[in-house]
């Protein structure tokens, strides 16, 4: 006897400079999650975007290494982000901020594509997330002066992690939520798991993917990521730069890669996985391998390596978490 397949229901918009997609398996509760959903990211927005003047990350510019109290919000994203900085032997760093800066990445990305004033690229190795002390017991953090800090390669991923938890729990309901590509899923899940397409991203990600090979994987738990070099591209003068900070040049990163996507515990540590193999480059394979770590990677000339785990069926779990020795707290296809 053929099993109901279970209905769902999708909203799609955009906060965070980027878009926003929400499936909730009981329709009748996508509005009242959906609101929930924009509250949430505009906390996140108000804490931890490095565009606001007025966010409470940029306020830590001007703490000179004072210990300062932070919220619990705050606290437990600068949490995150350390703790895929010691998982990724500092692949991904959270201090690149000025190095954004310098290639002048210092505002919406919207507004960073129209501006096309030339930038001088000077190798120069970013502090370093050893640098940064963060104190849950008192909630504080030190910021050393010179600092500042970019937690744009996992809070996007965290604030999916975070919301696909809170609003699966106030719903009662399955739940997927997908920021820019970033995907977590908390909750019963839909019949056969949630269908997600994994594409190249060969263009800006407000573009509709060209067409080529990808694979359509179903996804019953944690959560998948791409990352890639061409999403977020702009040019300076005679440069073409991307957002993919290499922590050791402070230079976007040189990398055989295109894209790389991740299934792993969290979409969080999918997100810092999929980063970090970028900054790896040659040696990104054999070190997702070694954390068995299901992953497709895509060359740039096209060919596509994937590691054991990922699917050859159409299914796979994304179970293996990033290690880490401290203990701190991709275009879903998924319709109606």
């Amino acid at each position: 006897m053929a099993t109901a397949v279970r209905p769902t229901a999708v909203a799609d918009w955009r906060a965070l400079g980027t878009s926003v997609r929400l499936v909730t398996t009981d329709p009748a509760l996508l509005d009242s999650c959906n609101l929930l959903l924009a509250r949430h990211l505009a906390e996140v927005d108000a804490t931890c975007s490095r565009f606001r003047d007025d966010s409470e990350l940029s306020a830590l510019d001007g703490t000179d290494g004072r210990p300062t109290r932070v919220s619990p919000l705050l606290a437990e994203a600068l949490a995150v982000a350390l703790r895929a900085a010691e998982a990724t032997a500092g692949a991904v760093d959270p201090t690149v901020g000025s190095a954004m800066d310098a290639l002048g990445y210092d505002r919406d990305f919207t507004l960073v594509q129209e501006d096309e004033r030339p930038v001088r690229l000077t190798v120069r190795r970013v502090p370093g997330w050893r640098r940064i002390h963060l104190d849950r017991d008192t909630g504080t953090v030190t910021v050393p002066a010179g600092i500042r800090l970019d937690l744009g390669a996992t809070a996007k991923a965290w604030a999916a992690d975070r919301a696909a938890r809170t609003l699966a729990l106030a719903a009662g309901c399955g739940v997927l939520v997908s920021l820019g590509g970033d995907t977590a899923v908390a909750g019963p899940p839909r019949t056969g798991g949630w269908r997600i397409r994994v594409q190249d991203v060969t263009g800006p990600a407000e573009e509709p993917p060209a067409e080529g090979p990808y694979a359509t994987i179903g996804l019953h738990s944690g959560g998948l990521a791409t990352s890639g070099t061409a999403a977020r591209q702009w040019r300076r003068g005679e440069h073409t730069l991307h957002h993919i900070i290499d922590p050791n040049t402070g230079l976007p990163a040189r990398t055989p890669w295109r894209t790389v996507s991740v299934a792993a515990a969290t979409c969080a540590d999918a997100n810092a996985a999929t980063t970090a193999a970028l900054v790896k480059g040659a040696g990104a394979e054999r070190w997702l391998t070694g954390l068995g770590l299901p992953a497709r990677l895509v060359a740039r000339d096209g060919t596509v390596v994937t590691t054991p785990g990922w699917p050859g069926s159409p299914f796979v779990e994304g179970t293996s978490a990033l290690p880490c020795t401290t203990r701190t707290p991709a275009d879903p296809e998924a319709a109606a």
